[in-house]
């Protein structure tokens, strides 16, 4: 699986941004999704995650209310909405890709990673 983010960005504090995240591929429809982002002179860390009907989907709690996990299994894409944004939330941010159903907050158990896409708030 190949996977390519889009969306990302300059974005002033309060406003909105959708990342699109494509794969490549036709068994798409069998891999759990999930978004990371990684901010200056940190680790990258886990944000939000979708099961690979798009029937379940998790979030952190500093994203919930604001940021939402989707995706179009005909499209083979998934989006990250992301509202109300803060300068906290400046990051390059990445989806990934692990085969299977289960919903997970580990980087490890995914296998597939996109470049990443900068995103930053800013006024």
């Amino acid at each position: 699986v190949q996977l390519v983010e889009f969306g990302g960005g300059l974005v002033q504090p309060g406003g909105s941004l959708r990342l699109s995240c494509a794969a490549s591929g036709s068994d798409f429809k069998f891999y759990a999704m999930g978004w990371f982002r990684q901010a200056p002179g940190k680790e990258r860390a886990y944000i939000a995650a979708i099961s690979r009907s798009g029937d379940s989907t998790d979030h952190v709690d500093s994203v919930k209310g604001r940021f939402a996990i989707s995706r179009d299994n005909t499209k083979n894409t998934v989006y990250l909405q992301m509202n109300s944004l803060k300068p906290e939330d400046t990051a390059v941010y990445y989806c990934a890709a692990r085969f299977g159903a289960a919903l997970s907050g580990v980087e490890g158990q995914y296998s597939y990673w996109g470049q990443g896409t900068q995103v930053t708030v800013s006024s």
